[in-house]
């Protein structure tokens, strides 16, 4: 951090974990400003899912430091760490909304931690929120199952931008849809993310989603950072592992280790 730099939001230094003796992450080093979009690229089975569930506390490393604006969040438990996730926002992979709730509960589950609350002004509040990704109070009161992924997908960020968060987290925001939707989808991330002024993290393999949503990119390979830069950097990087993978060449340093 230099004298004008802001301190990071998110600080990781050597964030190591293993699996069955197999070293997934080994001694990951990243720094994310406030406001900065940061996108971890890196191939199936390079530890991305494992690093962003080590930052959400899902996983525990095994050593190293994951500082939220200076507060160290490994060890957090209790009051503490709901404190710390209370702060996050998170698109998941599939979408993970609740099919036996109607869209409405399912977009304003964060306010309530599903305790329910009072229906009427967080219906109101939901399709505010639905409003914002380009979908209709009609929407409010359906069942998941009903909709199309695409639609799946802009309620699960209405959800993740619901309760203003100040960090939002991706995991591959736009894995099963066109290219169309997916676009969309990365649109809408950008506007939402900046329309909060939050700090956003995503894991994508998708270079279009890169393209589109990052200010800065790192790329995980071998269990490290081995490049981070700016994402008009990508296609100049240097890197023989970020040029594999942007250019999608089977020849390469990087090796595939199957599904992450």
């Amino acid at each position: 951090m230099t004298r004008d730099q802001p301190a990071p939001r998110l600080a990781l230094r050597a964030v190591r974990k293993a699996f069955e003796g197999r070293q997934v992450l080994d001694g990951v080093d990243l720094d994310i400003l406030p406001g900065q979009s940061m996108v971890i690229i890196g191939g199936s089975g390079t530890g991305k899912s494992v690093l962003l569930k080590c930052i959400l506390g899902l996983l525990r490393p095994d050593s190293g430091s994951i500082r939220l604006d200076g507060q160290e969040l490994l060890g957090l438990a209790g009051a503490g760490l709901d404190a710390a996730r209370a702060r996050f926002g998170m698109l998941f992979q599939g979408g993970a909304l609740f099919d036996s709730l109607p869209v409405w509960r399912n977009v304003t589950f964060a306010l309530t931690a599903g305790r329910g609350g009072r229906a009427r002004a967080l219906r109101e509040r939901a399709i505010a929120e639905l409003a914002k990704v380009g979908l209709g109070p009609e929407v409010a009161d359906l069942k998941p199952a009903a909709l199309s992924g695409g639609m799946q997908k802009r309620v699960a960020l209405a959800r993740a931008i619901c309760a203003r968060p100040d960090i939002l987290f991706f995991d591959e925001p736009t894995t099963g849809l066109d290219p169309i939707m997916a676009g969309v989808i990365n649109r809408l991330i950008r506007e939402q993310v900046a329309a909060l002024g939050a700090t956003a993290l995503s894991i994508t393999h998708d270079m279009g989603s890169v393209r589109h949503i990052a200010d800065r990119v790192a790329m995980l390979a071998e269990g490290r950072i081995v490049w981070e830069g700016p994402v008009a950097a990508l296609d100049r990087s240097g890197n023989a592992f970020v040029a594999q993978f942007v250019e999608g060449r089977a020849d390469g340093p990087a090796r595939p280790f199957g599904p992450a």
